[in-house]
């Protein structure tokens, strides 16, 4: 490759300027070039006078990559935008994919930069309240590039694992019962009344947030500038907020001023954490319950069940010192 270009890949978050990074802003003021779907680039529009636009549609991915390493061989810097995280259902994956199909390494004269932005997750929980304190995921419902088995087994398997998901891509004019099957496949492990909040358009000017519940969300408005949020067994709504606990209350009496509770030690893992459990899982076995028993007991597979109780641990480690910190 020749010149020394620039293509850098910049999250533009939910689509307020205020949102957006300070780096995200430089990137597209010392553009030469800014390439993007029309929407983002109308979200941009106050910081793109003066500069070439080039304006693709939802489905041209890999042409606007293409045209932002054009752009940059010929020596010009590329502001190459996605809405959220460029890295996140962005441009990154598909940019890097036409580079290294042009031959590109990181030593190339054209340099690739990504710019980090606030997801749809993370500016859409910001909204509802703390709904991703704990462990949580994003799946998309989309299937114009994934195959809906695949798609279908992801949502069961975290829908069983019971983590906080976020859905986007969840509806559109042509995709409408793709909604409906993640709501039936959640409804096999989730009680019907688990928390679910709708974002649409979070910090845009047609901002819409509704909360409801598991049951009933196929029948809100969602559309593709949705993002959909579906909390676990112990998520909560209170005063419009949405909430999912951390688990500190497992470890510490909250309405005695956070007091430790019987059995639980301060720094260190809980007494159903792994050491704990695997003194329990020993004893349950020895006790005379099956290896198939306890893999439905404890909703794990089998042979890991097999596997944990075959692997040499000693008892003394549960009483190990080392003291770890939780944020």
């Amino acid at each position: 490759m020749s010149g020394a270009g620039k293509i850098m890949l910049v999250g533009i978050g939910p689509g307020s300027v205020e949102h957006m990074t300070q780096r995200a802003r430089d990137a597209i003021a010392e553009s030469d070039v800014v390439i993007g779907y029309v929407t983002y680039i109308k979200l941009v529009a106050d910081l793109i006078e003066g500069k070439e636009i080039i304006r693709k549609s939802m489905t041209e991915e890999l042409d606007r990559a293409v045209s932002a390493l054009e752009a940059a061989r010929a020596g010009k810097k590329v502001a190459l935008i996605s809405s959220g995280d460029a890295g996140v259902y962005g441009m990154a994956g598909p940019t890097y994919e036409v580079l290294f199909q042009a031959g590109w390494t990181p030593e190339d004269a054209v340099q690739v930069e990504i710019v980090p932005g606030a997801s749809a997750l993370n500016s859409c929980a910001a909204l509802v309240g703390a709904p991703l304190t704990h462990d949580f995921c994003a799946i998309s419902l989309s299937d114009l590039l994934t195959p809906w088995p695949t798609i279908a087994r992801r949502l069961d398997a975290v829908a069983m694992a019971d983590f906080v998901v976020a859905l986007y891509n969840p509806k559109s004019g042509r995709r409408t019962r793709q909604i409906v099957e993640a709501q039936r496949l959640f409804l096999r492990h989730r009680r019907p009344d688990t928390p679910v909040a709708i974002v649409k358009s979070g910090y845009r000017r047609r901002q819409n947030i509704v909360f409801t519940t598991l049951d009933s969300m196929a029948d809100a408005d969602i559309g593709m500038l949705s993002t959909v949020l579906i909390g676990n067994s112990n998520t909560f709504v209170r005063h419009g907020l949405m909430v999912t606990p951390r688990g500190y209350a497992n470890k510490y009496d909250m309405e005695e001023g956070g007091a430790t509770r019987e059995g639980e030690k301060a720094g260190r893992s809980l007494s159903t954490g792994l050491l704990g459990w695997l003194e329990t899982l020993a004893a349950e076995h020895a006790a005379g319950d099956s290896i198939e028993l306890l893999a439905e007991r404890h909703r794990l597979p089998a042979d890991y069940i097999r596997a944990t109780l075959e692997e040499p641990w000693e008892a003394s480690e549960a009483a190990a010192t080392t003291e770890e910190g939780e944020a």
